[in-house]
């Protein structure tokens, strides 16, 4: 049974990544990889690069991002609440979803930046046909609520995700990496997933 990697960060990823998109399409082959994600932090500068490296090596590309989202609505900027932001990982599923892609990430910079690009709800509503979400990591919304102590605020927030992207489209994403703040909380997200009967997604 293969694995694909389906939250990778690249160099366009500013400050958060260090692996050339060359280095991790060619590692992703060496290790018998079928397909691979690219996923950066509110961009998707990386993206036509990532594709044909990926074609060129015998990969299938998986486009996505990793998208901020506003604490309140894109139009909020107070400074002290809506400074911070949540992530979501999205990925394109067919050429629908990668338009719908394009319009969340560009209207992240052009309506939504405060401090980083931030999408709301009400704009993932609008453009989530085509797209898979994932639950993403420890800053995600749902792994955030857990960590404060609040397990059915992070249920209500896995619920509404769900409901925004349609059945089968949102995955509760685990992530193991050592930290002890996941170590803690991922039998609580895998409870949410068995509880709303949403599918898991492993991700490094």
């Amino acid at each position: 049974m293969g694995f694909t990697h389906l939250h990778v960060h690249t160099e366009y990823s500013l400050l958060d990544g260090a692996a050339r998109i060359k280095d991790v399409v060619a590692k992703a082959r060496e290790l018998g990889m079928t397909s691979l994600a690219i996923t950066d932090h509110g961009v998707m500068f990386g993206v036509i690069d990532f594709y044909r490296e990926c074609i060129k090596n015998g990969i299938k590309p998986i486009i996505g991002c990793e998208v901020y989202t506003a604490a309140r609505t894109m139009d909020d900027k107070d400074a002290e609440k809506d400074k911070h932001q949540g992530h979501l990982v999205l990925l394109a599923k067919n050429n629908e979803g990668y338009k719908n892609l394009i319009k969340l990430v560009s209207a992240g910079y052009i309506t939504g930046y405060y401090y980083k690009p931030r999408v709301d709800k009400e704009l993932l509503r609008q453009h989530s046909d085509g797209i898979i979400a994932l639950s993403a990591c420890l800053a995600g919304n749902v792994q955030h609520r857990l960590l404060i102590g609040d397990y059915e605020g992070a249920k209500k927030e896995a619920a509404e995700l769900s409901e925004i992207f349609g059945e089968g489209n949102f995955y509760i994403e685990l992530q193991d990496q050592g930290l002890e703040e996941e170590a803690r909380i991922n039998p609580q997200l895998i409870q949410i997933s068995r509880e709303l009967g949403l599918p898991l997604a492993a991700t490094n």
